[in-house]
């Protein structure tokens, strides 16, 4: 029995529609895109609080192969990327295959038939030959589990879930989180809120942002001359790989440019907070890169705004009418609000329930064994699969280096598989073990397990200890590995047979 679609793609995020555009470039057109949200565009359509930008300049954080010329600024403001996903969509011709208010309930591979099925909430399963989970790495939400939450009488919003209609002004609020969102979204608050109280578990490493705005002229001269922007995207990646990836990845052999950067973030503290106090409990006491840092010119200043308080004792309760803390203190707030992050390791990888050859549960069984994924893009027991937001596929520090590499990988695995005439691809168990042990010996170098890294309660580590989200290599030998990687690593069968 033919299936209905060349290829399903869940998720309408930047991952998503490069998986689709690779397709469309193999001839795969026939192929649905299924999005939980109202919109495409991923995080930058759910996350929508003030403050909300980019982390990584704007000429690495966008697809190399569609530069957009006219970023206002240096780390370009959310609404720009939201604007540019709609651009990419317009352009490549995505949207109209794109369903969206369509949650997928899981997939299963039908072994008769050789194609997946996928279900869906509220409307009747559909099939397709390949199914690639673009559901990307921060997509289920992170709710905190403290006693008393659902009692609290004020707003209580989620930073994914950010109303548009809420004014801070004059309001008693407090944050629970000390992450990149909230590092963004802390000084907004603190502009307009009466109190904000900063609950902090572990303190994050923040450094300089150097934003500016881009010139008009600079922007008129990117779009008459785009090698101009890449090379502006060659010397910001380098310089990124070099001084953030090697000092994290390649802690071993660069020590030096971790405590470098670590002397930085603490001078630039020293620079910023009056209070000594205050620094001392935002200084972190892990090594840098352990938890993601991230940029900032305005966190560490609200600080000393006399309207701004940081609370570093554990959070006991919340009441109706404030929060509760261990030693007995309780701070009144009119309003909650939780920068709490994601749950990556337990409902994340993946997001929905993916069943493979011999019943094989994707996520059950990653959890009971280790996580793995061979070249961050493939895993054995699962034909025709393609897990594009999965382990040690993260590559450099833009998403769009991953996301790009993957694509390279799909466009070569795909190409031999119709050179064949096959109907599945599935890697073998010996490509894959030889990856994971690779990647785990070369993360022995990193700050993950040569570092102190106990204390930052960091999500780049799962249940097994294991810090399994990034590619311990360069950017270059991700995409060189994706152009040339031996094909026979793949089983490929037709019509049953070999």
């Amino acid at each position: 029995m033919s299936p209905q679609y060349d290829a399903v793609i869940v998720g309408a995020g930047f991952g998503g529609m490069g998986a689709a555009i690779a397709l469309d470039r193999l001839g795969l057109s026939n192929f649905v895109m299924l999005e939980r949200e109202d919109d495409l565009g991923g995080t930058w359509h759910v996350n929508r609080y003030p403050g909300l930008a980019v982390d990584i300049a704007s000429v690495t954080y966008s697809y190399s192969f569609e530069p957009n010329p006219y970023w206002s600024r240096l780390f370009a403001p959310g609404d720009e990327l939201f604007r540019y996903a709609h651009h990419v969509a317009d352009k490549y011709d995505l949207q109209r295959r794109m369903r969206f208010d369509t949650v997928v309930k899981g997939a299963h591979w039908d072994e008769q038939n050789h194609h997946w099925v996928i279900t869906i909430e509220g409307s009747d399963s559909i099939t397709a030959r390949y199914l690639l989970a673009a559901t990307g790495f921060l997509s289920q939400p992170q709710r905190p589990d403290i006693v008393g939450i659902d009692s609290f009488a004020g707003d209580v919003i989620h930073t994914t879930a950010w109303d548009p209609d809420y004014r801070p002004d004059g309001r008693r609020v407090g944050i629970i989180g000390t992450g990149a969102t909230a590092v963004q979204l802390v000084p907004e608050l603190a502009n307009r809120a009466a109190e904000l109280t900063v609950y902090q578990r572990t303190p994050i490493w923040v450094v300089p942002k150097l934003d500016l705005p881009i010139p008009p002229a600079v922007q008129r001269l990117f779009a008459r001359i785009p090698f101009t922007q890449r090379v502006a995207r060659a010397v910001n990646t380098s310089i990124l790989e070099l001084m953030m990836v090697s000092a994290v990845l390649h802690y071993r052999q660069a020590k030096f440019l971790n405590k470098t950067a670590a002397l930085a973030s603490r001078a630039f503290l020293r620079l910023t907070v009056r209070s000594r106090e205050t620094r001392r409990k935002l200084t972190p006491d892990y090594d840098f890169g352990c938890k993601r840092p991230t940029f900032s010119n305005a966190y560490f200043r609200v600080f000393n705004r006399p309207n701004v308080h940081l609370e570093t004792h554990t959070i006991e309760r919340i009441e109706p009418d404030g929060i509760v803390t261990v030693d007995g203190h309780k701070t009144e707030i009119d309003s909650l609000v939780l920068a709490t992050g994601f749950n990556l390791w337990d409902v994340n990888f993946p997001a929905i329930d993916i069943v493979g050859r011999e019943e094989r549960n994707l996520g059950q069984w990653w959890r009971d064994n280790r996580f793995q994924a061979y070249e961050g893009v493939t895993v054995p027991h699962f034909p025709n699969f393609f897990t594009l937001s999965s382990p040690y596929s993260y590559s450099g520090l833009s998403y769009f280096t991953t996301i790009e590499s993957q694509m390279k990988h799909m466009t070569r695995l795909l190409r031999e598989v119709k050179r064949r005439d096959a109907d599945t691809f599935e890697v073998t168990e010996r490509a894959n073990t030889e990856f994971l042990d690779r990647v785990t010996e070369l993360l022995d170098d990193s700050v993950f397990y040569r570092g102190s890294c106990q204390t930052s309660r960091s999500y780049y580590f799962n249940q097994h200890g294991e810090a399994a989200i990034l590619r311990p290599t360069s950017t270059v030998n991700a995409f060189r590995e994706a152009g040339s990687f031996p094909l026979d690593d793949y089983h490929y069968a037709t019509s049953g047979h070999s």
